[in-house]
C-alpha cells in the first residue's frame, strides 16, 4: 500500500469549517446538532439508524413544522416541496450538498468493518456551506485531527455518573433495567424468564423494524413493563429511561467472527443507564464473569483506546467496463489512518454477478455497468447467503437493463409472498426483512413504472407486519395482567373487574378466568400477589353476576339449551346441570353444576328451568312412550303390553310376548296401532323410536338408570343409526342393551335394525307360501315349506352368507343341508309345466298379502332348537345360481377355494320355520313357538291367506319333504280373534 503524507497529497482534505463534538453517551451531542441545524436556513443531518432518524425527524418537525422537514432513508422518503431540512441515514446522505449545515452522528462507526467505509466517505467529503458538525466518541479525536487538519474539537462531559454494581441474578435485577445479550435465542430465553418472574419485558433486536422497535420501547417507557431485553441496538442513540444496564453476554458475532466486546463498545452500551442528570449503574448477570477493575475504571471514566484506523473504499468508480469497475474497487487508500475495507455486501454481490454470463453480457456499456453497481447496493436485510441475495439483484438488474424498470408481475409476486401476518416471531421478522428489500426498490428513482403505488403498498405491508410482530412479542414476553396488577398493588389501588357477555372475567381489561354457566374457573397461571388480587377482584365482580345469569337462564328459550349424549344440560354451550337416574326411567333427576354463590331463589329458578327443559325433551322425542304410559283407554292385556313396551323403550321380541299377542282382540290391537305400535313378524315395536334423536335419548335414559354412561360403546351405536346403517358388526365389549335401545337386534356377530328384519320377513313370506303349480315361483322359494337365502335378503341386511346363517338361526329358522345337485334337480322339477300352467295356476291359492302387518308370518322356532341345528356354510341360491358365502381376500385364498370346491361341492342350506313343539315357560311368561299360527283348524300345514274368502285346507298328513310325513299330528292352537276364524264361523252360520 502506497501511503502518502496528508500534506503532500494532491487530494488533501481540510478541516476548515468542521467542528467535532466528542464525548461519551448522555452528553447532549445530538440535541446540540438539532439546535444548530434549525438555526440555519437549510441543513442535512445523517444518523446511523433508520429508527434514530425517525426519532430526530419527529423532533425537528415539532420545531419547524412537517412542511419544512424531509425524511430520507433507504426504505422511506418523505420529501415535502418546501423542505429545508433533511434527516437521513448516513447511507442515504448525498455525497455533495448546497445546504448551509451538515451534521454526521456517531462518526466512530467509521471503524466498523461492515459500514465503516460509508461513514469515512461522508466525514471526509461532505461539507455544509456554513457549518459542519461531526458527532461521536472521544476515541475519534486523534484520527480526525490527523485526517482533517484544522478541525475544531469540542469535548463534552457526561451529565450523570455511571457506576459499576457488580453481578446479580436476572430475577434480582432492579426495576427499570435493560438486559443486554447478542443472540436472538438468548434474548428470547431471558424475556421468557422475566415474564414468569416479573410480569414481562420489552424486546429490542436489530432485526426488528423501526415501527416494532418503537412500539416495544414505548411499552417500556410507559411503565407497562419494568425490564428491557435488547441487543447492542440500544447503544446507538436510543433515549431510554434506563437506570441499570446488565450484560448477560459480552461476546458477539460481528459479521466475520465471534469476539469479545471492546471496552469502548461496552461503555457505549452501559452509557444508556442514567439519563440527563440522573445517575445510572451497570453490571453483569447470567453466566458473564464480573468485570475486572481495570475495565470497570475505563467504563466509569470513559477513557478508551483511541481509534487507530478508519475503513475506507474509493468513491472514484470506473464504469467503463465490468472488469474496470472491479479493479477500481481494489484501489488502496493513499493516506495514513485509513485502511482498505473488506469487501462489503454490494461488492460481494458484484463478484457473484460478474460470473453470471447473462448479467455480464448485459453490462456492455458505461451506463449499464453503473446501473449494475447501483443494483448491487440493494441491502441484504434478510442476511442470507451472498449467492441467494445475488439472484434477487440479478433479477432486478436484468429487468432494469432490458425493460427500463422492474417487471410489475415479479414485483407483485415478491410483495405478495411477504404480506401475510400469520406466523410467529421469527417468521414475521423474516417477512419484514423481505418487504424492506422491496420497499428499498420502490424508493429507487426510475426503478419502477409506478413507484408511488409500490411505496404505499410496501409501507402498508411493513406497518401491518410490524404491528403483528409487536403483538406476538407482547403476547409472548409480557403478562399484561401481572404487570398491571403489580402496578396497581404498588399504587395501593383496587383493580377494576368486569364480566364480558362471553363469560370472560376481566381485571383491568385482562383475562383472569372464565364464567361458564354458573361456575367460575380462575386462571391457574396466577400466582402469589397476582393470584390474591385476581381472586379479590373476581369475587367482587361475580357477586351480582350469578343473580343476573339466573334471571336470564330462567327466561331463556329452548333453543338456547341442549342435552348432550353425556347427559349434560348446556346453556349457550356452557354446562349447567347433569342428569342422574330417578325413580322413573322417563323422569331423571338434574344436579346443578353451579358454585356456592348461586343460592336461594336464584338457584331454585335455575333448577326449575332445567327440569322443564328435560321434561320437554322427553315428552317431545319419546312421545310414543309417554302416550303408551298415559293411555287410559287401554285395559287388560293391551295395557300390560303397553307397560312392557315402555319399560323396554319401545321394543319387544314377539316370541317373548306371543301369548299376550294371541290374546289381544281386534279393538285392543287397533288401539295399540293408533299409539304407534307395530306388530311385526319378529318384533312388537314403535317405528317412530327407531330414529337417531329418540334412540339417542332412550339410550341415555337407559344408561342413567343402569349405570351405563361410562360403558364402552355409549353413543357409538346411535351414531351408526344416524349414518343409515341397516346392520353392523357388534363389538363384544359394548353392552348389548345399547343395540336394542337404538333399534337393533343382536343376531350372531351382527346387529340388524328391527324394521329391516320386517322387510326380510316380507321376502321370506311369499317363499314359504308358494305352492307347486303356481304361475310364478317367488325368489328363494323351494317347495312351499322351505326357502333359500337370496341376494336381495343379504342386500337389505348388508350381510354375508355366513352372517345370514347366524341371523336366520337367531330368528328361529332351522337349516337343512342338502347336496347342491339334489337341490338343482328339485328346483328343475318344481318349475311349472307349460301345459299345466294354466290349470295349476287357477287351482293354486294366491300368495299371501304382505301389504299390511306381518302377523301371519311363520313364527320363529325356539332359540334352543335353532342352536341345536347344525349346517354347512350357507350358500344363497336363486334358481340354479349360487352366491358364494364370503369374499376371499387374496389370489392364493381364491385358488384354495376353487380347489376345495373341485374336490367336494358344498351343500346347500334349506331354511324352514322352527319346530312347533311346546316349551316350558321361562321367567314366569310362557313363550310358545309361534310357528303354528299360520295353520288351519286341523293343523294341516301352513295356512294360505286368500283375498275375498276363507282359507282352504289341504289333505291331512300331506308333506312333500319325505320322511317327515310320518310325524304324528298335533292339535294346533286356534286364535279365536283371527279374521280367518271369524270367517269360518260366519260360513258355518250360513250353512245352517
Amino acid at each position: 500500500m502506497n501511503i502518502q503524507p496528508y500534506e503532500k497529497s494532491p487530494t488533501a482534505l481540510t478541516g476548515r469549517g468542521v467542528t467535532a463534538i466528542l464525548g461519551p453517551t448522555n452528553t447532549g451531542k445530538t440535541h446540540m446538532a438539532i439546535e444548530r441545524m434549525v438555526a440555519h436556513s437549510t441543513g442535512v443531518i445523517g444518523l446511523p439508524l433508520r429508527l434514530l432518524a425517525r426519532e430526530v425527524y419527529q423532533r425537528v418537525v415539532q420545531r419547524v413544522g412537517p412542511e419544512h422537514v424531509a425524511l430520507i432513508t433507504g426504505e422511506e422518503k418523505i420529501v415535502p416541496p418546501k423542505a429545508r431540512y433533511s434527516v437521513c441515514t448516513v447511507e442515504a446522505m448525498p455525497r455533495e450538498t448546497t445546504a448551509a449545515f451538515v451534521a454526521i452522528d456517531e462518526v466512530q462507526l467509521a471503524a466498523d468493518l461492515e459500514r465503516g467505509h460509508i461513514f469515512t466517505d461522508r466525514l471526509l467529503h461532505l461539507r455544509g456551506r456554513d457549518e459542519t458538525l461531526l458527532l461521536g466518541a472521544g476515541t475519534m479525536r486523534g484520527l480526525l485531527e490527523k485526517l482533517l487538519p484544522g478541525i475544531s474539537v469540542i469535548t463534552r462531559p457526561r451529565m450523570s455518573v455511571l457506576t459499576y454494581s457488580g453481578s446479580k441474578k436476572i430475577t434480582r435485577l432492579p426495576r427499570r433495567s435493560a438486559i443486554v445479550a447478542f443472540s436472538s435465542n438468548e434474548v428470547y430465553a431471558i424475556g421468557e424468564l422475566i415474564r414468569r418472574q416479573r410480569g414481562g419485558a420489552a424486546i429490542v433486536l436489530g432485526a426488528l423494524s423501526p415501527r416494532t422497535r418503537n412500539a416495544q420501547v414505548a411499552l417500556y417507557q410507559s411503565g407497562d413493563v419494568d425490564y428491557l431485553v435488547a441487543t447492542d441496538a440500544i447503544g446507538m442513540g436510543l433515549n431510554l429511561d434506563v437506570d441499570h444496564v446488565a450484560f448477560a453476554q459480552n461476546r458477539k458475532f460481528d459479521g466475520f467472527q465471534f469476539r469479545d466486546l471492546s471496552a469502548a463498545e461496552l461503555g457505549q452500551i452501559a452509557g444508556r443507564a442514567g439519563r440527563h442528570v440522573r445517575d445510572g449503574t451497570f453490571g453483569v448477570t447470567g453466566h458473564v464473569d464480573p468485570f475486572d477493575d481495570a475495565l470497570v475504571e475505563r467504563i466509569e471514566t470513559h477513557h478508551f483506546e483511541p481509534a487507530k484506523v478508519l475503513q475506507w473504499r474509493t468513491a472514484d468508480f470506473d464504469f467503463s467496463s465490468l472488469k474496470a469497475l472491479r479493479v477500481s474497487l481494489e484501489t488502496p487508500p493513499n493516506r495514513e489512518g485509513l485502511t482498505k475495507a473488506l469487501p462489503a455486501a454490494d461488492q460481494r454481490v458484484l463478484e457473484h454477478l460478474a460470473n453470471d454470463e447473462d448479467v455480464a453480457r448485459l453490462a456492455d456499456s458505461r451506463a449499464r455497468v453503473a446501473l449494475l453497481w447501483e443494483a448491487c447496493a440493494l441491502p441484504d436485510y434478510r442476511k442470507i447467503a451472498p449467492a441467494q441475495h445475488a439472484e434477487i439483484v440479478a433479477a432486478v438488474y436484468q429487468d432494469l437493463a432490458r425493460q427500463g424498470h422492474v417487471d410489475e408481475d415479479y414485483m407483485a409476486d415478491q410483495v405478495r409472498r411477504a404480506s401475510s401476518t400469520e406466523g410467529e416471531i421469527d417468521t414475521l421478522s423474516h417477512r419484514i426483512a423481505q418487504i424492506r428489500t422491496w420497499t428499498f426498490v420502490s424508493h429507487r428513482p426510475g426503478w419502477l413504472s409506478d413507484p408511488t403505488h409500490w411505496q404505499e403498498k410496501t409501507r402498508e405491508i411493513e406497518d401491518s407486519l410490524s404491528d403483528a410482530l409487536h403483538e406476538r412479542l407482547t403476547k409472548r414476553f409480557v403478562d399484561r395482567r401481572t404487570s398491571v396488577l403489580m402496578k396497581r398493588l404498588r399504587e395501593n389501588r383496587m383493580p377494576e373487574a368486569e364480566v364480558s357477555n362471553a363469560g370472560e372475567v376481566l381485571v383491568e381489561g385482562h383475562h383472569v378466568g372464565e364464567m361458564q354457566g354458573f361456575r367460575f374457573t380462575a386462571d391457574k397461571t396466577a400466582e402469589g400477589e397476582d393470584a390474591r388480587a385476581v381472586k379479590t377482584a373476581a369475587q367482587k365482580a361475580l357477586a351480582a353476576e350469578f343473580e343476573t345469569r339466573a334471571e336470564r337462564f330462567a327466561s331463556s328459550a329452548n333453543g338456547d339449551l341442549a342435552l348432550s349424549s353425556e347427559g349434560v344440560v348446556r346453556w349457550l354451550g356452557a354446562p349447567v346441570a347433569t342428569l342422574v337416574a330417578g325413580d322413573d326411567p322417563l323422569r331423571p333427576r338434574a344436579i346443578l353444576l353451579a358454585d356456592e354463590q348461586l343460592t336461594g331463589p336464584s338457584r331454585d329458578k335455575v333448577a326449575a328451568r332445567v327440569d322443564r327443559y328435560v321434561n320437554f325433551q322427553i315428552e317431545s322425542q319419546l312421545k310414543p312412550l309417554v302416550d303408551l304410559k298415559q293411555a287410559d283407554n287401554l285395559t287388560g292385556i293391551a295395557r300390560g303390553l303397553a307397560f312392557q313396551l315402555v319399560e323396554n323403550f319401545g321394543l319387544l321380541n314377539r316370541r317373548d310376548v306371543a301369548e299376550e299377542v294371541r290374546s289381544l282382540d281386534q279393538d285392543a290391537r287397533a288401539a295399540l296401532r293408533r299409539l304407534g305400535v307395530r306388530f311385526g313378524a319378529y318384533h312388537i315395536f314403535v317405528p317412530a323410536l327407531v330414529k337417531p334423536g329418540p334412540a339417542g335419548l332412550a339410550t341415555l335414559l337407559w344408561a342413567l338408570a343402569n349405570d351405563g354412561k361410562d360403558k364402552p360403546g355409549y353413543g357409538d351405536v346411535v351414531a351408526a343409526l344416524a349414518s343409515g346403517r341397516t346392520s353392523l358388526v357388534t363389538e363384544p365389549e359394548f353392552d348389548r342393551a345399547f343395540y336394542r335401545l337404538a333399534g337393533y337386534r343382536n343376531l350372531g356377530r351382527r346387529a340388524v335394525r328391527v324394521d329391516i328384519l320386517e322387510r326380510l320377513a316380507d321376502l321370506i313370506r311369499p317363499a314359504l307360501s308358494w305352492k307347486i303349480g303356481q304361475h310364478e315361483r317367488p325368489e328363494g322359494a323351494y317347495d312351499g315349506s322351505a326357502f333359500l337365502v337370496t341376494p336381495a335378503m343379504m342386500s337389505i341386511l348388508g350381510a354375508t352368507p355366513d352372517d345370514m346363517e347366524a341371523i336366520l338361526k337367531g330368528l328361529g329358522y332351522r337349516a337343512e343341508a342338502k347336496p347342491a345337485d339334489e337341490v338343482e334337480k328339485r328346483l328343475a322339477e318344481l318349475a311349472p309345466k307349460p301345459e299345466l300352467e294354466g290349470a295349476e295356476a287357477s287351482a293354486a291359492p294366491a300368495p299371501a298379502d304382505t301389504s299390511g302387518e306381518a302377523e301371519s308370518a311363520p313364527a320363529p322356532a325356539a332359540s334352543e332348537a335353532a342352536a341345536a341345528a347344525t349346517a354347512a356354510p350357507a350358500v344363497a341360491e336363486t334358481g340354479t345360481e349360487s352366491v358364494n358365502a364370503a369374499p376371499v381376500e387374496t389370489a392364493a385364498e381364491a385358488e384354495a377355494v376353487v380347489e376345495a370346491e373341485a374336490e367336494e361341492p358344498k351343500p346347500v342350506l334349506l331354511w324352514r320355520p322352527g319346530r312347533s313343539e311346546r316349551r316350558r315357560p321361562q321367567r314366569g311368561n310362557e313363550r310358545p313357538n309361534d310357528a303354528n299360527k299360520g295353520k288351519g283348524a286341523k293343523g294341516r300345514g301352513p295356512r294360505q291367506r286368500h283375498e275375498g274368502g276363507p282359507r282352504k285346507g289341504g289333505k291331512g298328513g300331506e308333506n312333500r319333504n319325505g320322511p317327515r310325513q310320518a310325524r304324528p299330528e298335533r292339535p294346533a292352537r286356534i286364535d279365536p280373534d283371527s279374521p280367518f276364524a271369524k270367517l269360518a264361523a260366519l260360513k258355518d252360520q250360513l250353512k245352517k
